[in-house]
């Protein structure tokens, strides 16, 4: 039974110790493709061979989207409490901060608006390393007041889902975050300013039954996770065996749930194509 315990004499390497990844490693997508982790980089984190999207987040999308990365970030300080005082295998609080020490973010979502293609757009990225992109009420004001500044500015905005849906150790306040985040949308459209919704893997929950398929045009990358409940749920549920690739983005295009799908690589021209056309601007 010695085997199965750590000795003194074993491997001990401190926190402080630990480096990043080193380049150089090698990256091997689903289908078995292998690829350079340096190369995935600079090709939008696509793997070359097969196109599979590498889940990425609001740095990234940022990199991709905003002229020489430079922009502002509106509400960065934003943070959750824990107004339930929720506690299941650990505390909301806990949970909070070690999520917040894990990715070195403040919650679930980005917002930020600068130049694409040479016009202001305001862009909400949810990011999935911090508790699963749930959606709780620091995500849905944090949306709000997004859509409130683009409105303010007559700007169009993107809003960029990556989520497990409602974050249940807020309860009732995660949800009303759908009824809140689907008026600001109908402010924004009163006020005739695009909103293009992009669905990346994945997007389900309480985020897919509000603003992730409220958008003037609803988008998505190839091979995300798009539904409500998970295919394993549904499933069980139904008693049912599913459709081949049930709830893929390319299932729920040929359903008529969305627009259409774009390569992450042409993402940027895609969406200032479409803002440009809606907004009677000359083409770039």
């Amino acid at each position: 039974m010695s085997w199965f315990k750590r000795t003194a004499k074993g491997i001990q390497t401190s926190t402080e110790e630990k480096k990043d990844t080193p380049k150089g490693l090698w990256y091997k997508s689903p289908s078995g493709k292998i690829v350079e982790t340096e190369e995935l980089a600079t090709n939008y984190f696509v793997s070359p061979e097969d196109e599979y999207h590498v889940r990425i987040g609001s740095k990234e999308y940022f990199q991709i989207l905003f002229d020489n990365n430079e922009f502002k970030e509106l509400d960065a300080n934003l943070s959750s409490k824990d107004p339930l005082e929720f506690v299941d295998t650990k505390s909301y609080a806990t949970r909070l901060k070690e999520a917040e020490q894990k990715t070195g973010l403040k919650d679930a979502v980005r917002t930020a608006v600068g130049n694409s293609k040479g016009e202001k757009l305001v862009v909400a990225c949810m990011d999935f390393a911090f508790i699963g992109g749930s959606m709780g009420s620091v995500v849905g004001e944090k949306i709000s007041r997004a859509i409130d500044y683009a409105i303010r500015k007559k700007l169009p905005f993107l809003m960029i889902s990556k989520s497990g849906g409602a974050r249940m150790m807020e309860a009732a306040l995660s949800l009303m975050q759908m009824a809140k985040t689907s008026v600001k949308l109908a402010q924004l459209d009163e006020a005739r300013l695009p909103y293009i919704s992009l669905c990346t893997d994945p997007t389900t929950g309480g985020t897919t039954a509000s603003y992730a398929m409220l958008g003037d045009i609803n988008i998505a990358e190839p091979g995300a996770l798009i539904g409500f409940a998970g295919p394993r749920v549904v499933k069980d549920t139904t008693g049912q065996d599913l459709p081949e690739g049930f709830q893929t983005a390319e299932f729920v295009l040929e359903h008529g749930f969305l627009d259409f799908i774009v390569n992450r690589k042409n993402l940027k021209n895609k969406v200032n194509l479409y803002i440009d056309l809606v907004m009677n601007r000359p083409l770039r």
